[in-house]
């Protein structure tokens, strides 16, 4: 089957896969996580043939980082997947039920998105976090993975494919694309695919949303801040910042730079270079580099998401400054300020325009598993229909659904009639 056939069934598919009970999509899910333990070995292998492509090819570190499929990633995504079946149904929720007249009731009921194409990085978890959610929720999904996994985006595939098939789901539940050139064709395809999430650069998803009619939902650079506010505790800031910056490096949550109320400033400094050692490599303004020696920050720095052992640092004269930085300068991922002030805190909190402000605790929460969602399709830092991680929640819509009896129109724009609206 062609690829624009293959499509156009996933596309018939999913009027099949949004109509099935729950039993029927948890049942695939469960299968899927037992197919994943019995075939662990052939996935660990064909991890193996990516990374020493990667060794060959120089990746960069983050990106050999991402790409690792080990037992702990298998057990991360297992336990994502129970995880997930234990969740409540996202769909045919009720949410709202009205009578606008005698035997004319409205209900607005939650429904699957349709067919969704992702197109995500070299993470082949990411693979199966994205097919297990799509599945939870109702929706075909198309995945698009890093060539750089393609070995391991494969295995994983046929996995999943062949596990929840035999459950009951529909044989167009799921496509993978394994070439770039299949890019260009999925872009056109807007009569068939309902939504496009991309993971990457930004000038990646700029591309998508240039070259395509389809909807795009998504996030591009991830440039997340901390602020250390002049009433902040040094015994708490030091680790929430270290653990923002070094946790996982190459995440899209991970801070880049540093805000530090100039009050604070000359004690907090040196005592987080003291802690982080020779971890992380800080880039200054004037006076920090006066502090610590380290190599003098530029406009740009402020302006890139490093993915690596390194934060720039920016000392601010006040809260307001540290806010317009973040607005300017963010990239509406999630930011952080450390304070011990309530009002400075819920100022912070009610200014930074972005889809993740945190008061006390590290940027690495940002993610779907850790906000109880069964983990995530992405990071969405727009502010239509979905924002932030986007879990079943976010891949879920609403159809409205009137029941009447012979009603029409005409009969309240004469008068005879007229509504009489009654929550029910």
């Amino acid at each position: 089957m062609d690829f624009i056939n293959s499509i156009r069934q996933t596309k018939q598919d999913s009027f099949v896969l949004a109509s099935m009970n729950e039993e029927i999509r948890n049942g695939a899910l469960k299968a899927i996580a037992e197919g994943l333990e019995a075939n662990k070995e052939a996935i660990f292998q064909a991890n193996e043939k990516d990374l020493k492509a990667a060794e060959e090819t120089c990746l960069a570190a983050p990106i050999v980082s991402r790409l690792k499929f080990d037992q702990h990633k298998l057990d991360g995504v297992v336990e994502g997947i129970n995880n997930l079946i234990g969740l409540p149904d996202p769909l045919f929720r009720e949410l709202l039920k009205r009578e606008l007249d005698e035997g004319l009731v409205l209900t607005k009921t939650t429904c699957p998105i349709g067919v969704i194409g992702v197109i995500f990085e070299s993470r082949p978890d990411a693979l199966v976090q994205i097919a297990s959610l799509c599945i939870k929720s109702g929706n075909c999904s198309i995945l698009k993975g890093g060539s750089e996994a393609r070995n391991t985006n494969r295995v994983l595939f046929d996995t999943i494919y062949e596990a929840a098939t035999a459950a009951g789901l529909p044989a167009g539940f799921a496509v993978l694309i394994e070439d770039r050139a299949g890019i260009d064709e999925l872009l056109k395809l807007d009569e068939y695919v309902d939504l496009l999430i991309p993971r990457g650069s930004n000038a990646f998803v700029q591309y998508i949303m240039n070259n395509s009619k389809i909807p795009v939902m998504g996030h591009a650079d991830g440039i997340c801040h901390v602020y250390v506010d002049g009433a902040a505790k040094i015994g708490t800031a030091v680790p929430i910042i270290i653990d923002s910056k070094t946790q996982y490096v190459a995440a899209c949550n991970t801070a880049e730079t540093l805000l530090v109320h100039r009050d604070i400033a000359d004690v907090l400094i040196p005592a987080l270079a003291d802690a982080s050692g020779d971890k992380i490599e800080y880039r200054g303004d004037e006076k920090t580099v006066s502090m610590i020696g380290c190599a003098p920050a530029t406009d740009e720095d402020f302006s890139t998401e490093y993915l690596d052992y390194i934060l720039s640092i920016k000392i601010v004269d006040s809260i307001d400054e540290a806010i317009d930085h973040i607005n300017r300068y963010g990239s509406h991922h999630t930011d952080c300020i450390i304070t011990e002030d309530i009002d400075s805190a819920d100022k912070f909190m009610s200014l930074v325009d972005s889809a993740g402000v945190y008061l006390n605790c590290s940027t690495r929460f940002a993610d779907g598993f850790r906000y109880g969602f069964g983990a995530e399709v992405g990071i969405s830092t727009g502010k239509l229909h979905a924002r932030g991680p986007v879990g079943l929640d976010g891949l879920v819509t609403y159809k409205y659904k009137l029941r009447g009896n012979g009603h029409v129109v005409a009969d309240y724009a004469s008068g005879a009639k007229s509504f009489n609206f009654k929550e029910l």
